[in-house]
């Protein structure tokens, strides 16, 4: 299938690319899922839905988290780990990066500050690895636990997209309003120019696989 990806290099390398938060603690946690009402911006999940990297921004966000992630690498090592990312038969990326070029983006994310972690987007609802949960019963906890908001905001409408994603479900308004329990007046109000292109590539490279 055109979505998949060759995590072979990552996986016998040890390469780390996802990570539950580590000081954030659940509101709420069940042996299926962790719950942040507030929301945690500590779950790093890189490759986790079909969704490809698409963008040159994008593809130095990836290459910085993979970089805080994993800070036994020297830049020889980060570099070989880069041209996978950048091969495009391995399923990462949409378009053809140069040498030279990801020779500069591998130094420039190489000589930025890792004190602080790279920014990444609010998460509520974190389904631990190797559940055997349906993607049904998936949706349905989503909307129940997000549900719960008396607003909703941009990152609750995108965390539903990416689980409609992650599920192989179409993205529409009318979903996305049913997982929250709002109107779909609400979704059209509180979706920015950015989810509104994420939803369309989303769905895109979805029809893609099918």
């Amino acid at each position: 299938m055109s979505h998949e990806r060759n995590l072979r290099y990552l996986n016998t390398n040890r390469i780390v690319y996802r990570r539950l938060p580590i000081t954030d603690k659940p509101t709420e946690e069940t042996d299926v899922y962790m719950y942040y009402s507030e929301g945690t911006y500590q779950c790093y999940e890189l490759f986790r839905s079909t969704a490809k990297i698409t963008t040159y921004k994008s593809l130095k966000w990836h290459l910085l988290v993979l970089w805080y992630l994993n800070p036994q690498l020297d830049q020889d090592e980060f570099l070989r780990l880069a041209q996978v990312i950048v091969h495009k038969p391995n399923g990462f990326v949409t378009f053809k990066v140069g040498e030279k070029l990801l020779d500069k983006i591998v130094y420039e994310v190489s000589m930025l500050d890792l004190d602080e972690p790279p920014k990444n987007r609010l998460r509520k609802v974190i389904f631990k690895p190797f559940t055997r949960t349906s993607k049904e019963d998936k949706l349905r906890i989503v909307g129940r636990l997000i549900g719960r908001s008396i607003k909703i905001c941009a990152d609750d409408i995108y965390e539903c997209m990416i689980d409609l994603n992650d599920m192989g479900k179409k993205i529409t308004i009318g979903r996305i309003a049913g997982l929250l329990d709002c109107s779909s007046r609400t979704v059209h109000r509180n979706m920015c120019v950015q989810l509104k292109r994420e939803k369309e590539l989303l769905n895109r490279q979805l029809n893609e696989t099918l």
